[in-house]
């Protein structure tokens, strides 16, 4: 066995999902350590905020990419003057590469990405993975010459009590108590292939809210707007102007996580608020279009249903996804019907 590191720096740039799914292995790592050892955290500025209150780290690296590769040399040198004893690298790519080596850890320990089944699957459609690992547990998996392992309690995100109690206050004066249920819609991505249908999502919060009198509660950034207020305007217009509220592009990511907490159920695509949601726990019933399970992101720790057309032999065309559908038919997420995703939530709910 290794000796355990005093002094560890782990890398993760980026994005939210991959941040929040490293929240077990950092969790472990403190548990090993002890509250004395330094546990420091390299992360894009404009993630920070996830990793920013998180009781196991004790400094966390802002990385300033408008800086370009000036801020890249500068803070590889602030990195270097803290001569670390391990490096963890759960990123593995050119930027924490080159941090990594300028830093000069003792010792350096990096993410197996699976990368060469993932090119398989994606380009050969040839399913080489002997089983399918969750990607909270490959950032665990890097532990391992120090006999670290997991435990089962899932993904973390600390949240400050400001944030906390400000979020609660909106949502008090929203008298949810009046609804059966609280659902969360979250109908924004990145990439457009990961993306169900804007009018599925509306077709299926007017379902909810008639039938269990649900107060629905939509959840996006300020990209996901547009698609945001029309799901929330369709749901108003058919099942009530109060069945429906938009927080798209008010809330910040700690924010929109103290949110989704008063859900009952989170319906979401397979995206950032997917993993913000199982870390608090809440059932999430994730719809996949042209990404798969077999890639690791999955939701962690929590009661869960993946909802996804086994039936395409053209999937899975991208592991973070495409701006297009490359075949032009876009089958994977338009044959998945609002009743298909209707149906996973009710059940998620009644478990």
């Amino acid at each position: 066995m290794k000796v355990l590191p005093n002094k560890t720096v782990v890398f993760r740039l980026s994005s939210i999902g991959d941040i929040v799914l490293a929240s077990p292995m950092l969790r472990a790592l403190r548990s090993a350590v002890g509250p004395k050892a330094r546990i420091d955290f390299v992360v894009k500025k404009e993630f920070a905020e996830l990793v920013r209150s998180n009781h196991h780290l004790s400094v966390v690296h802002e990385f300033d990419a408008s800086k370009g590769f000036a801020g890249l040399r500068e803070l590889a040198a602030a990195l270097r003057a803290e001569r670390y004893d391990l490096a963890v690298d759960l990123h593995n790519n050119l930027r924490t590469k080159f941090l990594r080596l300028v830093s000069v850890p003792r010792e350096t320990v990096v993410i197996n990405k699976r990368i060469c089944a993932r090119w398989q699957l994606v380009y050969l459609k040839r399913n080489v993975y002997n089983n399918v690992v969750q990607v909270a547990d490959r950032y665990l998996e890097t532990l391992k010459p120090f006999k670290i392992s997991g435990d089962e309690n899932g993904l973390e995100i600390f949240i400050p009590d400001e944030i906390q109690f400000g979020i609660s206050g909106k949502l008090a004066a929203m008298r949810l108590s009046k609804f059966n249920k609280v659902i969360g819609l979250c109908p924004g991505a990145k990439h457009f292939t990961k993306r169900w249908q804007k009018e599925k999502f509306a077709e299926l919060g007017i379902q909810l809210a008639q039938k269990f009198s649900a107060k629905i509660l939509i959840f996006g950034g300020k990209d996901d707007k547009q698609d945001c207020a029309f799901v929330a305007s369709s749901i108003n217009n058919v099942a009530g102007e109060n069945a429906a509220a938009d927080f798209s592009g008010e809330f910040s990511l700690l924010e929109t996580t103290a949110a989704l907490e008063f859900c009952d159920v989170v319906v979401t695509n397979d995206t950032g608020l997917m993993h913000l949601a199982a870390a608090k726990q809440r059932p999430v019933a994730a719809i996949f279009g042209s990404t798969v399970k077999e890639f690791g992101f999955f939701p962690y720790g929590t009661k869960s249903v993946v909802v996804e057309n086994n039936a395409l032999d053209c999937r899975p065309c991208s592991h973070i996804g495409r701006a297009s559908c490359p075949k032009g038919h876009f089958k994977c997420m338009g044959e998945i019907q609002v009743e298909d995703v209707q149906l996973a939530a009710e059940q998620l709910m009644r478990q």
